[in-house]
């Protein structure tokens, strides 16, 4: 389909919003960024922002849904694309890539964690996972139809592997968000936990997939030392202390403007 002048106008603008919210992001961090911020960075208007974005937390929600469909998608396909690889060599360089890509933006990684798993995101966040499997899912079929044809995955039912294996990874990734966010990362025996956590799941993917034992790593021993030491989390535990508290303020200003236009 061709983009006409004018939707290239508007997503040209749209990533001057975002690219202005990302500088932002870096420099003061997203409790405290506002939409006055974004919009003197800009020089705009409230209702050109407006026109874009409904609220600073939509702004959140593109900037990750951009930076995956722009950055980390290409780099995962030119993998998975390779007519070189095996299946096994194209799973595994997919989660390496992933891992690499994530653990490379660490710092803003951690700063949006905080604010990604809050309650007002749960809805985001949902949207988010369903962009995921549509995005992600012929990928893995893709593989694991290789995998069956090499007879290296000797699942009975490799057109269902990947929704169960996507759902996986996701669960995985949500718990190791919880152990960054509650603390538990920096009570010293975090490392041992997501090392034995990480061994579970790649045990019950090369189940499902009917794979080889030992041959599915979904994260190497340097990249969890890297989110899970303990001097290495103290860092991301001040910003999520910081971020809990902007949120709690904003919240409560919420509230009192919500009274002061509703009083009883």
């Amino acid at each position: 389909m061709v983009r006409t002048l004018k939707q290239e106008e508007h997503a040209a603008k749209r990533n001057e919003i975002l690219d202005a919210a990302l500088q932002l992001l870096y420099s003061k961090g997203y409790a405290k960024m506002t939409i006055q911020d974004i919009l003197e960075r800009l020089q705009i208007s409230k209702g050109a922002f407006y026109h874009y974005f409904d609220s600073k937390s939509s702004v959140l929600q593109a900037l990750i849904e951009r930076m995956v469909v722009e950055q980390m998608e290409p780099a995962l396909l030119s993998i998975v694309k390779n007519p070189e690889l095996t299946a096994l060599e194209k799973l595994q360089g997919y989660f390496d890539t992933a891992v690499r890509w994530k653990t490379a933006k660490k710092d803003l990684m951690m700063q949006l964690m905080s604010v990604w798993y809050s309650d007002e995101n749960v809805l985001a966040r949902q949207k988010m996972y369903t962009m995921m499997v549509e995005h992600v899912t012929p990928i893995f079929d893709e593989i694991i139809q290789q995998g069956a044809r090499e007879g290296t995955f000797t699942t009975p039912y490799p057109e269902y592997a990947s929704q169960m294996f996507i759902g996986w990874v996701q669960s995985l990734g949500d718990t190791f968000a919880n152990m960054l966010l509650t603390g538990q990362a920096g009570d010293g025996q975090a490392l041992k936990r997501a090392e034995h956590l990480v061994e579970a799941y790649n045990d019950a993917v090369e189940r499902v997939l009917g794979a080889p034992h030992g041959s599915i790593h979904l994260m190497d021993e340097e990249a969890l030392k890297e989110w899970f030491e303990p001097e290495k989390t103290s860092d991301f535990r001040q910003q999520t202390s910081e971020a809990d508290t902007a949120l709690r303020g904003a919240g409560r200003e919420a509230s009192v403007a919500g009274l002061r236009r509703n009083p009883r």
